[in-house]
């Protein structure tokens, strides 16, 4: 009885041990971990801008924000792969936000009401309105437009009217950004002295022999590299190798390939389909019933090609009969049934060359049509029509040479349609032809055709079954359940025959494993999840299960030597064949004898108009220290010391140099220096003031 008692007593504790126990078990994983917000962590930073914390619901809430804003432009929700842009989009605004506030606010910048209505409805309307409401016949700007949709947002519900709201305040920011741009871009100067510097770099010119030799003239072989000199030339140059965080991985594919059993099934069921569909009497309803594909029951107008999987493998194509089954370049079976054959609406194909004369004058427009009669007559003297178009067409056509593929009579205006159907042989028409947008060369390719096809088509792809995806599954977990650390999971993969692919060098926001896309889950687990040696749990990708292990594991810094060994490598070998290349030519006193030291591994070459503001030595390629050695000599037949940069050793030797005249200003290249300062300066400042709010970035443990 006392032993009962106790139990009763101690009953309620039991109970509480055991449903804190199935919390645990439940949520431990979240509670536990070392972002746990319950034990003081922080899984709820996505990041740091200028010293302050991004909150998770912070940054969601941009990105609500920035998709809106793209639901409400393109009229649909974004798919997985314009989300990861939207997230990105959305982090640069938090980014914007957090870091240029503060220096409008230094410099007192506003946008004040009388400005914002000016730019939504006043005399100048901003660019994105202007490109949203266009009058679809003028394909001008409607202001029309406008006024009608700002007096219905009085009316409006509340989702539109918070759209707009969120527009005013993207356009508000959007124009204090370029007053900050300009303030700065326009506040560019350049001096006397830099211009002056700018004309010597550009026209003193050096006439100079010099030989080259490159690396491999001394074997890999040959030279004998410790790990101890490449962990003190990493420690020497730490700038260059500054790394982000990373994850080293390696995982063994398993292909999600269709079976012996599902490629009888498929085909069994394709010829099935086959044989009803040559008894069909609704050839469209029962292709479109029936296949797994798009355009099961399509027209083929007159110039387009019948598709290729039948074409090869039927010589006579006769109306009413069925052709089939095919195996395409796709991996899918396909039959075809020609349902008819008829003489449709006439289709030719050309190409033009436009000169757009919408909104000139007249004087203007004749200086067009001056041009363009000049081109036509470059064309008929042998000029390409194609390399024509290119250069001269000013409409979408221009990069594909003028092609504006198959087109009917009704496509086009009357004048261009008119003159191409007149013609009586395909090639050049000897006039130009003017229409509303302009003038028109034209170039008739392809005579009218009348043929056209109605075909319907049975397509089935051949992809693993349900139960071929289960077996391939089973046998991926089997593996990850019995390899539990690192020595097992390479005994198991040599044991069964499988790969082990490695990943090197992988970024915490990368989505890709070498050709595996879509691998965002893998990445995420090797961040958040994974210590190194641990093996995951089966992921599945698009076309494949697969299932990692964690290598190694690199934070934020200066590179290891793992990381970055086979660089390293290189940089300390050529470091030593320099070395000895400069050995072998010490006591040799012309380019000529260096030369003939390694024989034809080495060139010899002259560059007659070197300038001083090159950066590239012709024969040899990059090769900044060289050119800067050779403006350092001082006498003509002096030669410089060898020279190692980055494909080989350089001796070079001065002829002569022919110094940049003075001239009377130097206003031109003062001005030239300050516009190429002020075009880099929108994208400096960001960079520089990312620097300095110290950005960090956490949102790949989240998405």
């Amino acid at each position: 009885m006392a032993l009962i008692k106790k139990i009763r007593q101690r009953t309620g504790l039991a109970i509480g041990v055991i449903a804190v126990g199935l919390i645990f078990f439940l949520v431990g994983g979240d509670i536990l971990s070392p972002n746990s917000t319950l034990l003081g962590g922080s899984s709820n930073k996505v990041g740091e801008i200028a010293g302050e914390s991004i909150t998770y619901e912070e940054y969601i809430q941009k990105i609500e924000e920035t998709k809106f804003s793209f639901q409400q432009n393109t009229g649909r929700t974004p798919s997985e792969a314009e989300m990861y842009s939207i997230r990105e989009q959305a982090w640069q605004a938090l980014i914007v936000d957090k870091v240029f506030k503060n220096q409008y606010e230094a410099l007192g910048m506003t946008i004040s009401d009388a400005e914002l209505v000016d730019m939504v409805q006043g005399e100048n309307i901003i660019p994105e309105l202007r490109q949203q409401l266009v009058n679809p016949t003028t394909g001008e700007f409607d202001r029309a437009q406008l006024i009608t949709f700002l007096q219905s947002l009085e009316n409006a519900g509340s989702e539109q009217r918070a759209f707009w709201a969120q527009q005013e305040k993207l356009f508000a920011d959007a124009r204090l950004r370029i007053k900050y741009d300009n303030l700065l871009a326009t506040s560019e100067y350049a001096t006397k002295a830099e211009g002056r510097l700018q004309h010597k770099m550009a026209n003193t010119i050096a006439d100079v022999d010099h030989v080259f030799i490159p690396f491999y003239v001394i074997p890999d072989a040959e030279i004998e590299v410790t790990d101890a000199e490449l962990k003190a030339y990493i420690n020497k140059h730490k700038e260059k190798f500054q790394v982000s965080n990373a994850v080293d991985l390696d995982y063994v594919v398993f292909n999600l390939y269709p079976s012996g059993e599902d490629s009888t099934a498929v085909i069994s069921e394709i010829e099935r389909l086959t044989e009803a569909l040559r008894t069909s009497e609704s050839d469209s309803a029962f292709a479109v019933r029936n296949s797994e594909t798009n355009n099961a029951f399509r027209t083929i107008l007159p110039g387009e090609t019948l598709p290729e999987s039948l074409t090869s493998n039927v010589d006579n194509i006769e109306v009413g009969e069925t052709y089939g089954p095919f195996v395409t370049a796709r991996s899918t079976y396909i039959s075809y049934k020609i349902t008819d054959k008829f003489n449709g609406t006439p289709r030719m194909r050309a190409s033009h060359i436009l000169f757009g004369t919408q909104g000139l004058e007249d004087a203007d427009k004749a200086e067009v049509k001056a041009q363009a009669e000049e081109i036509l007559k470059e064309i008929q003297g042998g000029l390409n029509f194609a390399t024509a178009a290119t250069q001269y067409g000013q409409d979408g056509t221009a990069q594909r040479g003028g092609d504006l593929g198959w087109f009917a009579k009704d496509d086009f205006v009357t004048e261009f349609a008119e003159a191409t159907y007149a013609a009586k042989a395909t090639g050049l028409i000897n006039r130009l032809v003017e229409t509303e947008y302009g003038y028109h060369i034209i170039n008739v390719t392809e005579l009218p055709k009348t043929e056209t096809y109605k075909i319907a088509a049975i397509e089935l792809e051949l992809i693993p079954s349900d139960a071929t995806r289960n077996d391939i599954f089973r046998q991926a977990d089997s593996f990850s359940a019995n390899s539990t650390n690192a020595k097992e999971f390479q005994a198991n993969a040599e044991a069964q025959g499988f790969r082990i692919i490695q990943a090197n060098g992988v970024g915490a926001f990368s989505r890709n494993l070498n050709n595996q896309t879509n691998a965002r889950e893998i990445i995420r687990w090797a961040f958040n999840d994974a210590s190194v040696g641990k093996v995951s749990q089966v992921f599945e990708l698009d076309n494949t299960y697969i299932v990692a292990k964690l290598r190694g594991k690199y934070e934020e810094g200066v590179a290891s030597l793992d990381q970055v060994r086979a660089q390293v490598l290189v940089q300390v070998r050529n470091e030593k064949k320099a070395a000895k290349i400069t050995e072998r030519i010490k006591g040799k006193t012309t380019l000529e004898e260096i030369k003939a030291e390694f024989g034809d591994d080495a060139s010899l070459d002259n560059s007659a108009d070197l300038t001083l503001g090159s950066s590239v030595l012709p024969g040899v390629g990059f090769a900044p220290r060289a050119i800067g050695a050779i403006f350092g000599l001082k006498n003509s037949g002096e030669m410089t010391k060898p020279i190692h940069e980055d494909v080989g050793v350089i001796v070079a030797k001065l002829n002569a140099i022919t110094p940049a005249t003075e001239v009377a200003d130097y206003n031109s290249y003062q001005a030239s220096i300050a516009q190429n300062n002020s075009q880099r300066t929108t994208y400096m400042i960001m960079m520089a003031l990312e620097d300095l709010a110290n950005v960090k970035d956490y949102r790949y443990k989240f998405f």
